[in-house]
Formats: C-alpha cells, structure tokens, sequence
C-alpha cells in the first residue's frame, strides 16, 4: 500500500499549516523552499527550488498529492513549477490528487457586488491576469496526467503570526475609510480544512472559492481587532489620504463579496471561523 505522501511546491504559509496537519496522522511530507536563504519550514527538510535551482531528481517520485503554492513569474507566461517540471510531474508514478493555490483577485472588481465560481474572471491587474493563466494551465496538465486537479481561489488569509492584531501591536495598522469597500477573508485553519475535504473527495477541473461566510468592511476588523487587545483603534484615514504600496493599492481596487457556498454544499466543509469575529478571538 502506497503511504500517502504530500508534496508542496513552496512550503509557505497555507501549505506548512496542512503539511503539519497530515504530517501528524501519518503522512509523508515533503516540499521546497526558495533557495538559498529559506529555512528548514517546521521540520519538513524542504528541498531549494528557484531560480537557477532546479528540483532534485526524483522529488515526486512517492507523491501521491500535490499542492502549488507558488505564484506565477513576472512575464505573462511563467508558472515556476509548470516551466520547470514539467517532465518530472508527467513522469511521476504516484499522484491522484493536484491543487492549486489561487486568489480571489481573478474575479476583478464587481462594485461590492457578489461573485462565484461561475463568475467570468476579470483581473484587473496583470498579476491577477497571470494567476488565470496559471489556472488554466494546471487545470490542463491534470487532464493530461489525467489526475484530478482542483483550484482553489483564495481570499485573503490571516492566522497566527499574520491577523490585524499583529499590525495593531506593531502600531502599523490603519483604520482606512473607503464608503462601500468590504473584503473577504480566510483563517488559515480553514484553508487546510477545505484541502483536506477536497483530498477526501476530488472533482476534476472544480473551482473552490475559499473565504469565510462575511465579506466585511476593513475598519471594522481593525476596530474589532483593538477591542481584543484593549487598545484605541488607530484614526479613521480616509483612502485618499492613506499611505499604501502600489500591491496594497492594487488589492483595494477591487470590491467584491465573494460566494463560498459551494464549498459547504460539495464539500461539506464547516469552517473553524466562520467571520473574522471568531477567527481574530482565536488568534489573541
């Protein structure tokens, strides 16, 4: 019997909280870093794969589910793992499951109006564009491989180490005021748990919107980010006036409230925290 055996491209933030996850009921696991300079990620011995680093020979030769975490390159084509891989995954022996890490960003802006995986993407922003290339393109090596290939479209994620509360103590955070702006959001938790439902039961070719059950405005988070901490919410700014990189710029043009009811009817997925309420009380 072939032990089930996960490998990550890129053992970041979403893919170590599911590698430990499986690690603890048994799972092999395996992945990669950005190399030289990443650190061993939780214990896991990643291999370097990166620029002008190719992947070890025989990475994949037990992996029986493979998650992409890393994002496409800067030109309009390049997917690491498919420009580099490609040979080493269409000879792999093992594999009956592909998932593939993607965002919310792919649909674009709807004016706060609601999305869902029947929803065209409309990236407005050539990073996001890359992301439907990418999807497309995984979702074809998966027919090719004839290996059940899902993707999986991310909001935005916070956990331990990476919330609101983290900006507040460091005294960074902004209360932004944009009229009409909500986002959506992801526990990292929960994300591991919809990889997991998807594991227990694949469809070829699904796309998972992968968000909490509320879309909410921004300075409500911080505000009830403070609350927790017992601090003074930082000063509404007004979004003209606030001091935001040009990425950061790039996420706040985009206003959606984005549907995740397919992944509790198909999946049967009850998320951990439900609304960033319960997902920042856990994080304190």
């Amino acid at each position: 019997m072939i032990r089930p055996t996960l490998f990550c491209f890129g053992l970041g933030y979403c893919a170590r909280r599911l590698a430990r996850r499986l690690a603890d009921r048994g799972w092999a696991v395996g992945g990669t870093v950005r190399a030289p300079a990443d650190p061993d990620a939780d214990g896991f011995s990643p291999l370097p794969f990166g620029p002008g680093q190719p992947l070890a020979a025989g990475a994949l030769s037990r992996a029986t589910h493979l998650l992409i975490s890393i994002p496409p390159g800067p030109d309009d084509h390049a997917d690491p793992v498919l420009d580099h891989c490609r040979a080493a995954l269409e000879t792999a022996p093992c594999l009956q499951w592909i998932g593939y890490l993607s965002t919310t960003g792919v649909y674009g802006d709807h004016q706060g109006g609601l999305v869902d995986e029947t929803t065209p993407p409309a990236p407005g922003s050539a990073r996001a564009a890359r992301r439907v290339t990418a999807e497309t393109a995984w979702l074809e090596m998966g027919r090719r491989l004839n290996v059940p290939t899902q993707i999986f479209r991310l909001a935005g994620i916070y956990g331990p180490g990476r919330s609101v509360l983290d900006d507040l103590r460091r005294g960074t955070a902004q209360r932004i005021i944009k009229p009409g702006q909500v986002f959506s959001r992801i526990h990292v938790d929960d994300v591991a748990t919809v990889l997991e439902a998807s594991m227990a039961r694949p469809r070829a070719g699904a796309v998972y919107n992968v968000c909490d059950d509320e879309a909410a405005p921004p300075q409500d988070v911080v505000a009830f980010g403070a609350g927790l901490l017992k601090l003074p919410p930082p000063p509404d700014t007004p979004f003209a006036e606030a001091a935001l990189s040009a990425m950061a710029q790039s996420f706040w043009a985009d206003n959606k409230r984005v549907d995740n009811r397919l992944l509790h009817q198909e999946l049967g997925v009850r998320l951990a925290y439900p609304s960033y309420r319960e997902g920042l009380a856990a994080c304190t």
